[in-house]
This record gives structure tokens, C-alpha cells and sequence, in this order.
């Protein structure tokens, strides 16, 4: 079908809620429950992308923030982020914690508004590059409560394997949300015209090697051994061409364009973070559940991310993720160093 453009229209776009409708069907005890909590989640992505869209208008007219519905209060984008994640969680009536980035404790629903699932999440990944206009984006794990028990803080401190399902926004050239929901990993782009995430990207796969690495060289002085003689590898090969190096600064953009191109991600432990700086609940772990949905592994280069029991809500660890054979030189480089 075209327009009176001239442009095709696709009468039966793949829509993400369409999609996760379609999955739920496979599942005859699933209660809605879930497709509804995305649903509440793509909202929120949405505002975000709009506030980002517009931030670069406001820092042209010397505006540091965004201004709230009555245009009377000045937000900061990241502060603004957390808020629509925060209220769309809590008035969905299918939350009972949340944990952010920004928060320093849990964020314990109202009783009489909670649910089943636990979401941790990042509301603005690599917000320090809002200002010369940098892919940013938002990071979140979805669990479901264990037990009817009262909720406590405990009920968020879970490994990645108990994840229902983890995903991120990237507010790129386009906005898009990557999604598992543990039977592979798909990607669909934000249509402005219509207001709806369409399938864009279906069963992504990592390539089982890449040619590219990304890490911050600039911390190089501070690496252990292991990772120190990795990166000279692959700068310095004794056969073949080297890697290239990407690194963009934020986790959504560098961990993607992994997933698309393939190769390795890494934030590893250095002598001054010696537990690492990414975040385990509501980076690391959502991360790793995605890149090993798409066929790739995440370590920290002794142990696999997903299997880490976190202690608290701001857990540091190592980070190296990407294509499988990648992540594997890193995971024998550490063990010839013992």
C-alpha cells in the first residue's frame, strides 16, 4: 500500500507489544502481566527520547535542563529520566521495587499499587555525553518476586540467570529498545510517525569473532597484566591485520554496536576501582543477559556476570563482553596469568 506520497505504508507492522503479545500466547498460564509492564516501559523510553530530542534546542537558548508540563521548573536530563522511569513503574500496579542508578536505596512501591516484578535500571546511560550530543541510552533487568513475602531490598539482590527478561533504549540517530525475554534478542526502532516500536531487528546474533575492541586507553597505567597483554594483542598481532578501536563512552552505544559489528567491550578492574566501575545490577547484569541471548559471552574475566550473587544495590564488577571467541582470549589470557 503508498500513500498519497508515494511512500509504502506497511499495513501490518510487527509492533514490540504486538510481539511480546505473540510470545505470551506460547505461554498459556502468562497473565498479561509482562505485556503490560513493557508497555509502561516503552512509554517511559519514549518521553526520554523526546526529552533528549529536545535538549540539544535548550542548551542553544542557554537552558540547562527541561522544564516540567508548567514550564515553572528546570530538571536535568538524568534527573528527569529517573522521574518518568520512577512514576511509570509505580503507576503501572505491576511493580513492587525498584531500584535505580540514581537512587541510593530501593524504591519500595505503595501497597496497595504493587505487583509481581522487580525492575533495576539505569535512566540515562552516559548522561556526562548529553552535552555534545553523544548516543546515550537507559538500561533495565526485569525479576519476578519469588515469594508473597512482605518486599524488602533483599528480593532485588538476585544473580543475572533469575532475569524474566533485560533490555536498553539507545537514543541514537533513532531510538530504538534491544529485547530478551530469554529465547533470543530482537530489535525494534522507534517510528515517530505512528508512535510505536516496530521489528526492525530480528534474532540479532553476535559474530562469533569480531575486529574490533573498545575499551578507555586512557586508563591503560591502571590495567592488571591480563588485560594489559590482551589489548597489546590485538593492537600488535604476530599475524593478520589489528583490531580497530572504538570507544564512545557510553555503555548502551559501545555495547551495540558490539552486538551489530561483533568484537569485545570492556570496562575491566583496574589498581584504582579494583572492583571494576560498571554497575552489576543495572548494567552489568542486564548487558550480559543480552549479549549471551545473542550468542556471545560476558565475564569478568574470572567469572561469568550472570552468575555474580549480588551483596548491594550498587555492586561494582569487571566487564568483558562481545563476540564469543573474543571474550574467550581475554578468559585464557587471565588464566596464564593465574
Amino acid at each position: 500500500m503508498s500513500s498519497s506520497s508515494g511512500q509504502a505504508i506497511d499495513v501490518e507492522p510487527l509492533t514490540l507489544t504486538r510481539f511480546i503479545l505473540a510470545e505470551q500466547k506460547k505461554h498459556p498460564h502468562a497473565t498479561g502481566d509482562f505485556t503490560a509492564l513493557m508497555n509502561f516501559i516503552q512509554t517511559a523510553v519514549k518521553a526520554v527520547s523526546s526529552a533528549v530530542r529536545k535538549a540539544g534546542i535548550h542548551r542553544l537558548f542557554g537552558i540547562s535542563g527541561i522544564a516540567n508540563t508548567s514550564g515553572d521548573e528546570q530538571k536535568k536530563l538524568d534527573v528527569l529520566a529517573n522521574d518518568l522511569f520512577i512514576n511509570m513503574l509505580k503507576s503501572s500496579y505491576l511493580t513492587c521495587l525498584l531500584v535505580s542508578e540514581e537512587n541510593d536505596t530501593t524504591i519500595v512501591v505503595e501497597p496497595e499499587k504493587q505487583g509481581k516484578y522487580i525492575v533495576c535500571f539505569d535512566p540515562l546511560d552516559g548522561s556526562s555525553n548529553i552535552d555534545c550530543l553523544v548516543s546515550i541510552g537507559s538500561i533495565f533487568g526485569v525479576y519476578r518476586k519469588a515469594d508473597d513475602e512482605p518486599v524488602t531490598t533483599a528480593d532485588a539482590l538476585r544473580p543475572g540467570t533469575e532475569l524474566v527478561a533485560a533490555g536498553y533504549a539507545l537514543y541514537g540517530s533513532a531510538t530504538m529498545i534491544v529485547l530478551s525475554i530469554g529465547n533470543g534478542v530482537n530489535g525494534f526502532m522507534l517510528d515517530p510517525a505512528i508512535g510505536e516500536f516496530i521489528l526492525t531487528e530480528p534474532d540479532i546474533k553476535v559474530k562469533p569473532r569480531g575486529k574490533i575492541y573498545s575499551i578507555n586507553e586512557g586508563y591503560s597505567q591502571y590495567w592488571d597484566q591480563a588485560t594489559a597483554k590482551y589489548v597489546e594483542s590485538k593492537k600488535y598481532p604476530k599475524s593478520g591485520k589489528p583490531y580497530g578501536a572504538r570507544y564512545i563512552g557510553s555503555m548502551v552505544a559501545d555495547v551495540h554496536r558490539t552486538l551489530v559489528y561483533g568484537g569485545i567491550f570492556m570496562y575491566p578492574a583496574t589498581s584504582e576501582a579494583p572492583k571494576g566501575k560498571l554497575r552489576l545490577l543495572y548494567e552489568a547484569n542486564p548487558m550480559a543477559f543480552l549479549v549471551e541471548q545473542a550468542g556471545g559471552t560476558a565475564t569478568t574475566g574470572k567469572e561469568r556476570i550472570l552468575e555474580l550473587q549480588p551483596t548491594s544495590l550498587h555492586e561494582r564488577c569487571p566487564v568483558f563482553m562481545g563476540s564469543k571467541d573474543d571474550v574467550q582470549d581475554v578468559l585464557d589470557m587471565y588464566k596464564s596469568f593465574g
